[in-house]
């Protein structure tokens, strides 16, 4: 095994593959989109080089720096109370039987299962002004003066679209910090027990520094997720009411694909990418640091 793997001409061969794909999947795609983000191209007819011009028009472009506002919005809310609620969850689904454990996490997780086009359809119905499920609840109980268009109205749109992201959301972030906590040593957690240290200070101070690694990669898949979020969106609000709802992957089809505007999509395309390398970056060097004090 070691002369095979010491031979030159077998680790190229071995490794030309994957370097190929990466190649034209990745690379040249990235090169083509950076070279199109500095022309006024309709994707047919003419193309006209007009340099950092459509750099020059995102930073004037209202709608977009609502769409990264909103990408902001659904990272806080995914990483601090979603995945807060998921770990508390999970730690619980810890202590119980297998049985149950298993039965309550099959619940908990039937929504990731189902088609991202189904759950926005099941939620746009609920939150329908008229017949919509949430809005009947509310007649029933009593104030009416709550009835609102949840996805029409400017301010509580955007929270309803975040909450059909979350509800299909959890149950991978449930999966992901149960899979976590199941490979903390028990050992660990009875020795800090017989030190004197309380339930709080044994997920403080022993479990948490051990699920650092696992915290870090859920957190990266979560910003990855709020960049491209494109179908929920899409399939509920097109970015409506005015803009309100809009996202970085939703504005970026809509430019290139709806009205034509391939050079202005490559422009936001370029910034997408450099946002989520620049993001993932800053996490690893943040929990790198974190992992080194522990």
């Amino acid at each position: 095994m070691k002369s095979l793997f010491s031979n030159k001409k077998t680790i190229a061969v071995l490794v030309l593959p994957g370097l190929v794909i990466m190649l034209f999947a990745i690379a040249i795609p990235l090169v083509i989109s950076l070279i199109l983000s500095f022309v006024q191209w309709a994707g047919f007819g003419t193309i006209k080089f007009i340099g950092i011009g459509n750099y020059s028009r995102l930073l004037r472009d209202k709608t977009f720096w609502r769409s990264l506002f909103n990408v902001s919005l659904l990272i806080i809310v995914t990483v601090f109370f979603q995945n807060t609620f998921a770990f508390f969850i999970a730690s619980l689904l810890t202590k119980l039987s297998e049985r149950r454990s298993q039965i309550l996490r099959t619940i908990y997780f039937i929504p990731a299962t189902l088609s991202l086009v189904v759950v926005t359809k099941l939620w746009v119905n609920i939150f329908h002004p008229t017949y919509g499920m949430l809005n009947k609840l509310i007649r029933f109980l009593g104030p009416q003066y709550f009835e609102i268009a949840w996805l029409g109205n400017t301010k509580t749109a955007i929270w309803a679209v975040i909450w059909i992201m979350i509800w299909q959301g959890f149950g991978w972030a449930l999966l992901f910090f149960y899979g976590g906590l199941m490979t903390v040593p028990r050992e660990l957690e009875e020795a800090a027990l017989v030190d004197g240290a309380n339930r709080l200070q044994v997920h403080l101070r022993v479990i948490l520094p051990y699920m650092l690694p696992v915290i870090q990669s859920i957190i990266i898949i979560d910003v990855v997720s709020s960049l491209k979020q494109m179908e929920m969106v899409y399939l509920s609000t097109e970015g409506a009411p005015g803009g309100t709802t809009q996202f970085l992957a939703v504005y970026l089809y809509q430019r290139a694909f709806k009205y034509g505007e391939y050079g202005y999509g490559n422009a936001i395309s370029v910034l997408f990418v450099l946002i989520a390398v620049l993001m993932t970056l800053l996490i690893q060097r943040v929990f790198r640091k974190s992992i080194e004090q522990f």
